[in-house]
């Protein structure tokens, strides 16, 4: 029988319904762990990984788990051919590695960005968002493993349950893969009709995305959960019929060419400050960046805090005070104002989403909630700091950067941070 690898990181959590669908679909799931084996992998028809929260989303969703040994066999035996299935978390995974969508020596090629729910113009929420939402096929049956037993056009109705969802891809990207077929699966209405914006588009992605595919076509990153409902039946048994009749894939990669990434300066205003945060307890987040560093070879201590700029305009002289009283920028009970040393050998990167939904919402709350006057913008951003054995070793600096564990260029801005 079909055996497929049922691949789980600590924190994946759709394990049971991934093997529940792939027997439905007549084949013999097996579930394995990240710390296996990778002999044992190679040995499988076919890959799902699954859903849920690979160490805790810890940096952002699916960074660790793509840096783990496990996804370069998973990545070889792709290139085999062999059908490679991401769920939810998994597709998050699929992006970060650049497996999906496929470009020259797999660089990162797009994001999976926090969700937007937005109509008319109007941002109408972020975050979380759990819904049951139409899928219509937008390639033809035999594009990829995952739509052979379905028809081009036709949808499904299944559930979706992510944070961070919404496909971010570049125009000159996005353009290539609809014109090459890997624009696999749309958010539509219950019609069939693509219309961009929410509800039909639950996370404000771009093009309607849901599913993109690998230029081969024999692996797929899925945001919504196939495996939870029958509907979802067909992409698993697209994917026993694409190997039951060997079907041959010819190794191909995307001709799109990503901008080079540049890390700024971090420009301080004149009227404004600043607040540091620091965790009162360990912070897990440093802690997993780090070892997941040490885990491709490259030795640097990190740490993190969260970083607070309040840009003002004609605010009274007591404006600090009165923000941070409110609790609304950092909870007392398990964080606490810090400093930034103005010397010492540490590597500051100060990393906030283009679109900083967190500092706008923040801004909004405290003008209209606690009636503070002469804010004008606040940013909520991630300070990462890296300490090298060797300050001046730029080579190791530039080996964290292109592993992009610290952000994702497509929807965040990195700046270099002195307090000078």
């Amino acid at each position: 029988m079909i055996q497929i690898a049922i691949i789980q990181f600590p924190g994946s959590n759709c394990e049971t319904e991934s093997i529940e669908a792939v027997r439905r679909a007549g084949m013999a799931p097996v579930e394995f762990l990240w710390n296996q084996s990778y002999e044992l992998l190679e040995s499988f028809d076919g890959y799902v990984i699954v859903g849920g929260f690979s160490y805790e989303d810890r940096s952002r969703a699916g960074v660790i788990a793509s840096l783990d040994p496990v996804m370069k066999i998973v990545r070889q035996q792709a290139e085999t051919g062999k059908p490679v299935l991401g769920i939810c978390n998994g597709a998050q995974i699929l992006v970060e590695t650049g497996i999906v969508p496929g470009l020259k020596k797999y660089r990162l090629g797009m994001a999976l960005a926090p969700n937007r729910r937005e109509k008319d113009g109007h941002i109408l929420g972020t975050g979380f968002y759990n819904a049951f939402t139409h899928l219509k096929v937008d390639v033809d049956s035999n594009r990829t493993a995952f739509t052979r037993t379905l028809e081009k056009g036709e949808s499904i109705h299944i559930p979706l349950a992510h944070a961070e969802g919404r496909f971010v891809i570049p125009d000159g990207l996005l353009r290539e893969l609809i014109n090459s077929g890997q624009t696999t699966l749309r958010y539509s209405d219950g019609n069939g009709e693509i219309v961009d914006g929410f509800p039909t588009n639950p996370n404000g992605s771009v093009y309607n995305l849901a599913a993109v595919s690998n230029p081969a076509g024999n692996v797929m990153a899925i945001m919504p959960h196939p495996e939870r409902v029958a509907d979802g039946n067909p992409i698993f048994e697209s994917m026993r019929e694409y190997i039951e009749k060997e079907i041959h894939t010819e190794l191909a990669t995307c001709q799109f060419d990503p901008p080079k990434t540049e890390v700024t300066h971090h420009e301080k205003k004149l009227q404004s400050f600043e607040l540091p945060i620091n965790l009162v307890i360990t912070d897990n987040t440093a802690h997993s960046v780090h070892k997941a560093l040490e885990v491709v070879g490259i030795r640097a201590n990190v740490t993190r805090k969260t970083h607070w700029q309040v840009n003002l305009n004609e605010a009274p002289n007591t404006i600090r005070e009165d923000i941070i009283k409110t609790g609304e920028l950092f909870n007392s009970n398990k964080e606490y104002i810090t400093e930034i040393p103005s010397e010492d050998s540490k590597i500051r990167i100060l990393v906030h989403d283009k679109d900083d939904f967190v500092g706008k919402q923040k801004l909004e709350t405290l003008r209209d909630r606690f009636h503070l006057d002469g804010i004008q913008e606040i940013k909520y951003s991630t300070l990462w700091e890296i300490e090298l054995q060797n300050p001046d070793d730029i080579g190791t600096l530039q080996q964290i950067l292109d592993t992009h564990i610290l952000w994702n260029p497509f929807y965040q801005n990195a700046e270099y941070y002195t307090t000078i």
